[in-house]
């Protein structure tokens, strides 16, 4: 499995109605047929570290996540969330063994920067060091 966990802070003057829309965006992600499981929420982590909320999404191998970074519905919807946000950060992992499988992630990650390079800065833009 390859667990994809964000935490986001959406930008100042996004409205309570604009931040459900992206919540509601991020569970039909979340629900795609490629997600084993996913979870949109508050985030109850450190209020220090500034996040309010969190999205979980676990891929089973690296053929759905291929599908899952690439499905339309993903695609539209980083569009509409990726204005809304302020900061974000990740925690991916996975409870395989195969000690190449981060690397197969990434490569996946870096052919999907390659094909939408607007998207690429955005998320760079939004992670900063913590991609």
């Amino acid at each position: 499995m390859i667990v994809n966990l964000l935490r986001i802070r959406f930008k100042d003057g996004v409205t309570a109605a604009e931040q459900e829309e992206v919540l509601a965006v991020m569970r039909r992600t979340a629900s795609l047929g490629t997600v084993a499981f996913g979870a949109v929420g508050k985030d109850f982590g450190n209020p220090a570290d500034g996040f309010t909320h969190s999205y979980l999404a676990a891929i089973p191998d690296l053929d759905a996540l291929e599908r899952y970074m690439h499905d339309p519905v993903h695609l539209a919807g980083d569009d509409l969330i990726l204005d809304k946000l302020e900061k974000m950060s990740a925690v991916r992992f996975t409870d395989d063994g195969d000690p190449e499988l981060g690397k197969a992630v990434y490569e996946i990650a870096n052919r999907k920067m390659q094909k939408y390079p607007d998207w690429a800065r955005r998320i760079d833009e939004l992670f900063g060091d913590n991609v």
